[in-house]
């Protein structure tokens, strides 16, 4: 017994299906014989649905139903099995209850039974081997002797001992070939349903695959694509790329995404991009700095060339809409210590570079450069006040000459009140005798970091990592000459004193910061 739901499928695919029986029979597996999925095709056709069954596999019929079956009984000879075939319900039991409930007066009366027909035993014998020999139903071969089902397997039983077979006639050779063409055909059909099936797995593994490698291109993600972590917007603008080869149906399946949200991202796509100036403010910004500023910078930058009060949170997102990103590498610090020349000096700053006027307070340090064409040094003195470089030099070799024409060009500068502190850490170039006496002679203080302690000189050591992060890391040097690094070196440290801007001075760079102040 089947239940509404399978009927109704087999009903709906049939007619899908143009009506072949035994496509639908090999899809679902049901029913048994076609005869009783042509029994719901007719009870669809004419009542324009299947009767739903109740749990213990008897049909519900309302009194609609009861009323049409009667009185089609009644218009149409008063014949019960015409009826029951036509409509596809009830069974007979049931149309002779309804009859006797709705009709009784109207009723058939029965008719005594005829005299029995009586067969001879050749008929009989006939019967038999078409029986065994059929491809069809039984009922049809018992029709074609003038028998009824049951009285042919008793025949059967009666004439055949139990598990032999009825000597057939031999087939003939077009029979073979007939049948040879049958299973030929089967299989045929058999097969072109499977290569049906296999290019459709085909088409939609190679969109799957055109849809990655499209996302890969399109929206540049470097760890993967995995179509559930995309944005409506990624997936409309995959999609855009792929309608051309595909339907837009197909790939929003494909995407899990709605057509209203696609239909949506395609407006926001076509609009007019309200921050089209800034963008092109924030790349010039970006690459006049060398590629070393980020989003709060450029920030800056953008309010005083533009004026408009944006915030930094619409920077950074339309600076990851430009893959604009500053290159990052860790660097390697050089060292200078050479052990206890002569005796250190106390930490007089410890670790504390605020510095409330100008030459209060000065770092100095030494940093290397390697490129392909050698190593170069570059030896500056920080101001604590706004971290102006005071002075520095750049040479090819950690010697006494660079530090001590670094120092003498920054005591230059001084006026005659001006002696800073001037800190720097435990080097030999700062406890040979040449630093020492310039030292004193300037009336300069020395403090000198704790050995192997670069965080009490983290303010220099900070000058160091911005410059290198903006001008040196992730840069290709192959070919530059050593005289050209050193010039391009210089210019970077005049930027950084000029132009670059800075947070902390209110977005000025250190020597405007000091013209706001008057101090120059």
């Amino acid at each position: 017994m089947y239940s509404y739901e399978q009927r109704i499928k087999a009903v709906e695919l049939l007619i899908q299906y143009g009506m072949s029986y035994s496509t639908v029979m090999r899809e679902l597996g049901y029913p048994s014989s076609w005869q009783s999925l042509r029994s719901w095709y007719k009870e669809y056709k004419n009542g324009g649905d299947l009767h739903p069954k109740n749990k213990d596999g008897n049909q519900k019929f309302t009194a609609e139903a009861k009323r049409k079956a009667v009185d089609y009984y009644l218009s149409h000879g008063k014949c019960v099995n015409r009826t029951c075939k036509n409509l596809g319900y009830p069974s007979r039991p049931t149309l002779d209850k309804w009859i006797e409930e709705l009709a009784p007066e109207q009723k058939k009366p029965c008719r005594p039974r005829t005299a029995m027909v009586h067969f001879t035993q050749e008929q009989k014998k006939q019967a038999v081997i078409d029986l065994c020999a059929r491809t069809g139903r039984a009922e049809d071969i018992a029709e074609k002797h003038g028998t009824t089902r049951s009285q042919l397997y008793a025949w059967k039983r009666m004439l055949l001992p139990e598990g032999s077979q009825p000597k057939l006639p031999k087939k003939t050779e077009l029979e073979k070939a007939q049948e040879e063409v049958e299973e030929l055909q089967v299989r045929n059909e058999s097969l072109r349903q499977e290569v049906e099936k296999l290019e459709r797995q085909r088409y939609r593994l190679q969109m799957e695959v055109d849809i990655l490698t499209k996302a890969g291109e399109i929206l540049k993600k470097e760890q993967g694509i995995h179509l559930k972590d995309l944005t409506n917007r990624e997936k409309a603008m995959v999609i855009d790329a792929l309608r051309d080869k595909y339907r837009l149906n197909e790939l929003l399946t494909a995407f899990h995404m709605a057509k209203s949200s696609y239909c949506y991202q395609e407006v926001a796509l076509n609009a007019i991009d309200k921050y089209g100036e800034i963008r092109e403010k924030i790349r010039t910004a970006f690459h006049e700095s060398g590629s070393s500023y980020g989003y709060r910078r450029i920030h800056v930058c953008v309010k005083k060339a533009n004026g408009a009060n944006i915030s930094e949170k619409v920077i950074r997102h339309l600076m990851k809409d430009e893959n604009l990103i500053v290159p990052l590498k860790k660097r390697k610090k050089y060292s200078s210590y050479q052990g206890e020349i002569s005796p250190a000096v106390d930490n007089l700053l410890n670790r504390d570079f605020h510095a409330k006027k100008p030459n209060e307070k000065w770092l100095t340090d030494i940093t290397e450069f390697s490129i392909p064409a050698g190593k170069a040094y570059l030896s500056p003195i920080i101001d604590c006040f706004d971290g102006l470089p005071v002075s520095w030099t750049i040479g090819t070799s950690p010697n006494a000459e660079l530090v001590n024409t670094m120092l003498d060009t920054a005591v230059a500068t001084l006026k005659e009140d001006e002696h800073p502190v001037c800190h720097s850490d435990r080097g030999a170039h700062y406890r040979w005798p040449g630093w020492i006496e310039r030292m004193e002679a300037a009336g300069l203080t020395r403090s000198m970091s704790k050995k192997g302690c670069s965080p009490d000189n983290s303010a220099c050591e900070g000058f160091f990592g911005r410059l290198k992060n903006e001008m040196f890391y992730c840069r290709s040097w192959n070919g530059v000459t050593m005289d050209d690094f050193i010039s391009v070196l210089d210019r970077y440290i005049h930027w950084y004193a000029e132009k670059r801007i800075k947070i902390s001075l209110g977005g000025l760079s250190p020597i405007e910061y000091r013209r706001s102040l008057g101090l120059i």
